[in-house]
């Protein structure tokens, strides 16, 4: 299994950046696809983008120009590089490592006992505040 440690997270003014890290150990080698979710206190969680094994990267619409998701194979990190950020992107962000890639590796968080779910491993989270 792999462990996920996100970090990066804080408070900081509209208009402003962050980045986000998440620290991947244990055996990784079988993830084909890493994401980034969050969830606003009284929402449900939603994607916010994607890398597949292959490099491709997908986006939330509300995000698209502003966020980033890299990925540093060497390092087995994660990362999401957000800018000009706004206070609708308060919120608790997750990291998430999944065993399917392809089409399963989609901004749509996977539901706890379905096939993703079951191969989906979280990390703890970390609190982005934008005021």
């Amino acid at each position: 299994h792999v462990q996920l440690v996100e970090s990066g997270g804080g408070s900081v003014p509209a208009g402003g950046s962050l980045k986000l890290s998440c620290a991947a150990s244990g055996n990784t080698a079988n993830y084909q696809c890493m994401r980034w979710f969050r969830q606003a206190p009284g929402n449900e969680r939603e994607g916010v983008a994607t890398i597949d094994s292959d490099g491709g990267t997908n986006y939330a619409d509300s995000v698209k120009g502003r966020f980033t998701i890299s990925e540093d194979n060497v390092k087995n990190t994660l990362y999401l590089e957000m800018n000009s950020l706004k206070p609708e992107d308060t919120a608790m962000y997750y990291c998430a490592a999944s065993l399917f890639g392809g089409g399963w590796c989609s901004l749509s968080p996977p539901r706890a006992g379905s096939k993703d779910g079951r191969a989906t491993t979280w990390g703890q989270g970390t609190q982005v505040t934008v005021s």
